[in-house]
């Protein structure tokens, strides 16, 4: 329970906080949270530096397992994102938490005046468009804990992601709940922050419960919400009944592969750290890794299995879960619950390849005491996404943003290698391979056939081909799909050693760090578009 409260107020404060300020905030001692934030670092989950403590992205496989559960967003996420292209406006999945609505999905149009939503963020139901039509199915529990929050937080000073509310704004929501009843659909004029309109409309199961919203929002320079309704609703309409076919249509889904001996991994890094590893904690929330697609409802007994955890213990921790909210017990078996979104997901969805990078490339930097970068490929150039300098005399100083030629690069040639033969060739057509210097290879034919070999070897090394005395050696950064994303380097003057020592000593490191830079991005892409800057 500690270690989720340092979570979720991590989450809240936008991914980073000084050690110190998380135990003002959630009332824990200092020593305390060293701990858990040791323990976390130690899973992956967040990064320590210095007396602060920074979300990282492998925390995103917690709300991974419980979007793969759920299905939606692989089964519907296309259909909201062809609509969002189509329309040209900004397009959302919700499904109910508790009082409020949780986003699962967004195809957000880039703008200058953009939204700024984010999958995972709680918004209160009674300012947004799709909260009226999931309160259609309330119970009297759900409206008494609903009118509990008026009076205990008027403004909605709970809800971090939306401005405060004036008191007395959300006196027409059961009448809104009632228009939303009987037309089918719902608006949102301005309730979150003035000038942002939505309208939406629910998508149902077979049995006719409502299995999350979709929505169409936009803003008052380009539309109202009645023109909004008038013009776009049709559409949204349209969307909502293939997505309501997509989702009778769609067989069970087969379980995949399954965490496995975690139970052990805990035993492990509990002899490496001793006290300061918290085994609860590391228990809990591989707990929580043990749901996803094919395993949306689990038995204990089931938990227990995937996890290597004894039934007691895995029983222990199912029940600490289902009293913070995170998992929902049914009948004999247990589910996730949409709350598992706010540890983390909302400001790591934000994040992008460059920032994902840049830690692992600094820790490279300090081990193999040269520069290092991650660059794309841009046409016929390599263009500098992350720049790690080595702070040396004699120093590589390559500025983001930088774009070189491909041809006489090592991160290029690994992009190149890694192009559809005809796209390979097409590009090099095109391409005035410039000598920069007498060792640089300037001819189709003799770069072919060391792009050969970089396909086969996995690594390029350029030597004095883009300016004389420089070498660099380069691996490549791959997707969930394996397609190469980036290419990341190491780059030293010839002097530091022998181009064989470069292959037994640094390649090894680089290697190491490109898995762990993929390992980040495979889970913070599962659900979420990563840009590289």
């Amino acid at each position: 329970m500690r270690g989720i409260s340092v979570l979720r107020e991590l989450t809240d404060v936008g991914g980073s906080a000084s050690l110190s300020e998380l135990g003002r905030a959630t009332g824990l001692a200092r020593a305390t949270v060293d701990r858990v934030t040791g323990t976390l670092a130690h899973m992956g989950y967040v990064r320590l530096g210095g007396s602060s403590a920074v979300l990282a992205p492998r925390l995103m496989e917690l709300g991974n397992a419980y979007l793969a559960a759920l299905r939606l967003p692989d089964l519907l996420g296309t259909h909201a994102d062809s609509l969002a292209d189509a329309l040209d406006e900004s397009v959302s999945l919700a499904v109910a938490d508790g009082d409020g609505i949780r986003f699962i999905h967004q195809a957000i149009r880039r703008r200058t005046l953009s939204l700024s939503f984010r999958i995972g963020d709680l918004l209160p139901a009674e300012r947004t468009a799709p909260g009226p039509l999931l309160a259609t199915e309330w119970d009297t529990q759900g409206w008494a804990r609903w009118e509990q929050r008026q009076i205990d937080d008027p403004e909605n000073r709970g809800f971090p992601t939306v401005p405060p509310r004036p008191l007395g704004a959300a006196t027409d929501f059961r009448q809104r709940v009632e228009q939303a009843r009987a037309r089918g659909w719902a608006l949102d004029d301005q309730l979150i922050e003035p000038g942002l309109v939505a309208v939406s409309v629910p998508v149902r199961a077979s049995d006719g419960r409502i299995v999350c919203v979709a929505s169409l929002v936009s803003h008052t320079s380009r539309h109202s919400a009645a023109s909004l309704r008038e013009s776009l609703l049709p559409s949204l309409r349209r969307t909502v009944r293939a997505m309501e076919q997509e989702l009778a249509d769609s067989p069970p889904s087969e379980p995949l592969s399954a965490p496995s001996d975690l139970a052990a991994w805990a035993s492990t890094a509990k002899q490496e750290l001793g006290g300061e590893f918290i085994t609860s904690l590391a228990r809990g929330l591989t707990v929580v890794t043990a749901f996803g697609e094919g395993r949306a409802e689990l038995t204990l007994s089931e938990v227990a299995e995937t996890t290597g955890l004894s039934r007691a213990t895995a029983r222990r921790a199912l029940i600490t879960l289902e009293h913070l909210g995170y998992v929902t017990r049914h009948q004999r078996g247990f589910r996730l619950a949409p709350r598992v979104l706010s540890l983390g997901f909302p400001p790591l969805s934000k994040t992008s390849l460059a920032r994902i990078a840049h830690p692992h490339l600094v820790a490279l930097t300090g081990r193999v005491q040269d520069s290092t970068s991650l660059a794309v490929l841009t046409g016929n150039a390599v263009q500098c996404a992350v720049s790690v300098a080595a702070g040396r005399i004699m120093d590589a100083d390559i500025a983001v943003g930088a774009r070189l030629p491909a041809h006489a690069t090592s991160t290029g040639r690994v992009l190149l290698a890694n192009l559809p033969d005809e796209e390979l060739s097409a590009l090099l057509a095109r391409t005035q391979m410039r000598a920069l210097t007498p060792f640089t290879l300037t001819t189709a034919h003799d770069l072919t056939a060391v792009l050969d070999l970089v396909r086969e070897e996995g690594h390029a090394m350029v030597d004095g081909e883009l300016e004389e005395g420089l070498r660099s050696v380069a691996v490549p950064v791959r997707d969930r799909d394996g397609s190469c994303l980036a290419a990341i380097n190491v780059t030293m003057h010839s002097s530091r050693g022998s181009a064989d020592e470069c292959v037994t000593t640094t390649l090894p490191e680089l290697r190491a760090t490109a898995a762990l830079i993929e390992a980040d991005l495979h889970a913070a892409r599962r659900f979420v578009r990563v840009p590289i800057a």
